[in-house]
């Protein structure tokens, strides 16, 4: 029973792989991958248990299926890996890059106008304007602002209203405000797989839900067939908000960037 003898750094990477089929169990929890994640895992697992009893044929044969199994596992989760990726960067390297940059060269800090985001999104709410806006923190957006229209204009709530009007040219897609300013309009946004979104929901919300899960932005979403306001973060939703909502969470999300 020498398999059985554990030291601390057994122990140690025990903890650390833990830790790391849970952050890949929150990225595919809500989807379709969610079977194929939880198969390959007890298949792993009953690998190593066949291993460890010294079931030589049906190890080697499991052994294979694994060997082979690690090019499928990159086709089929190709999305939640970028994700997983994304997710590294953003909380890592990113910090730390800012860290240092903030030492050599503080940065200038630039508030985003909440007044005129929050007025303009109740005026389109009265006149039930659809509206996807999405704001940027941390995560540049560049590859999704190069899809749509360049804007760099200051943000403002007649300028908001006027690009989401439903006779504007701009008014389909997403518009990006990055440091204040409204960097583009009618982007094409990725559409999410997730099913945790109400089935109500539309592609609106959708390609938000998978933007905020990917990234650290934050969207928020006038809808077009009831006026009502929502707001996404990580991917999770807030529905029928009021001014004073909206106002508070963009307060609280916008404070450290």
């Amino acid at each position: 029973m020498g398999f059985l003898d554990l030291d601390i750094f057994d122990f140690l990477d025990i903890l650390l792989v833990t830790a790391l089929l849970y952050q890949l169990y929150k990225l595919v929890k809500g989807t379709v991958a969610i079977k194929i994640f939880i198969g390959l895992a007890s298949t792993y697992l009953f690998w190593k248990l066949v291993g460890a009893l010294q079931m030589e044929l049906l190890s080697e044969i499991l052994g294979q299926f694994i060997g082979v199994g690690v090019l499928a596992i990159i086709i089929v989760f190709q999305q939640e890996i970028r994700k997983f990726l994304l997710m590294i960067g953003t909380t890592s390297f990113q910090n730390q890059q800012d860290f240092f940059k903030s030492i050599i060269k503080p940065k200038k800090k630039i508030s985003l106008n909440i007044k005129d985001v929050v007025q303009a999104c109740i005026s389109m709410s009265k006149t039930k304007t659809g509206a996807l806006i999405i704001i940027t923190r941390t995560t540049e957006l560049g590859s999704f602002e190069q899809t749509g229209e360049k804007i760099n204009a200051p943000v403002s709530k007649g300028l908001l209203e006027s690009i989401f009007f439903k006779n504007s040219p701009l008014h389909d897609g997403a518009l990006i405000i990055s440091k204040n300013i409204i960097v583009a309009a009618r982007c094409i946004l990725p559409v999410s797989d997730q099913v945790k979104l109400p089935v109500y929901m539309g592609l609106r919300h959708r390609a938000a839900a998978s933007l905020t899960e990917m990234t650290d932005a934050l969207a928020i979403i006038v809808s077009e067939e009831t006026g009502k306001i929502s707001y996404l973060k990580q991917g999770r939703l807030k529905e029928n908000l009021g001014s004073q909502d909206v106002q508070s969470f963009l307060k609280r999300d916008m404070k450290n960037t």
